[in-house]
C-alpha cells in the first residue's frame, strides 16, 4: 500500500533529522581539545549584517588548546571578538591586530560531568522527538480507511521497531560521546 509506505518514510525522515540534529548538538559540546565546531555557530556583525564566523574569518586548530581566527578584513577584528565575547561561549579571545586567538582551558573533572549531563540531556530530547515521530505516524495510521487490519497492525509494528532502533542509535551515539567528554 502506498499510503503505508509513506507514512512509514515520513516517519525514518523525522527520526533521520532527530539523529542528524543530534549529532550537530554534540559537534557544539567539546570534549578537552579545541576544535573549529565549537565556534562554527558564532555570528558576527560585519558590515551592518549578521555573518556566520567561517565566511569572514579563517578558522583554524594550531595546537589541542587553541583556535586562530584570521579575519580576511583587518576591520573585522573587533566585531569579532565581540561576537566571540557576547556567544557566552566560555573562551576569553586575546587580540593581536591581525589574528584572533582563543585559549581552550583543559577541563575540570567537574566541568566534565556537566558536559556529559548536557550531552545525556540532548540524547533525551532526542529521544523524545524519536518518539513523537512514532506517534505522529500512529495518529496517521489510524486515520486510513480501507485498508486491511493486518496491514496497519504490521505497519505499527514496523514503526515500533524502528523507534527501538533509533533509541538505541541515540544511546550508542550518547556512549561514544560521554567516553570522549571523560576521557583525560
Amino acid at each position: 500500500m502506498e499510503e503505508l509506505d509513506m507514512i512509514k518514510d515520513m516517519v525514518k525522515q523525522e527520526m533521520d533529522a532527530a539523529i542528524k540534529h543530534l549529532d550537530h548538538a554534540f559537534q557544539k559540546i567539546r570534549a578537552g581539545r579545541a576544535s573549529t565546531s565549537m565556534v562554527q555557530d558564532v555570528m558576527v556583525e560585519y558590515y551592518g549584517a549578521l555573518t556566520p564566523l567561517n565566511q569572514v574569518a579563517n578558522v583554524s586548530v594550531p595546537d589541542a588548546m587553541t583556535i586562530s581566527i584570521q579575519p580576511w578584513d583587518r576591520s573585522a577584528v573587533g566585531a569579532i571578538e565581540k561576537a566571540i565575547v557576547n556567544s557566552n561561549l566560555g573562551f576569553a579571545p586575546s587580540n593581536n591586530g591581525d589574528t584572533i586567538i582563543l585559549n581552550v582551558p583543559p577541563l575540570t573533572e567537574e566541568r566534565r560531568r556537566d558536559l556529559a549531563k548536557q550531552a545525556k540531556s540532548e540524547s533525551d530530547q532526542t529521544k523524545i522527538t524519536v518518539r513523537n515521530a512514532r506517534q505522529d505516524g500512529m495518529k496517521e495510521l489510524k486515520k486510513l480507511d480501507g485498508v486491511s487490519e493486518d496491514l496497519v497492525k504490521d505497519m505499527e509494528s514496523q514503526i515500533q521497531d524502528m523507534t527501538d532502533n533509533y533509541v538505541k542509535l541515540c544511546d550508542e551515539h550518547l556512549k561514544v560521546k560521554e567516553a570522549d567528554i571523560m576521557k583525560v
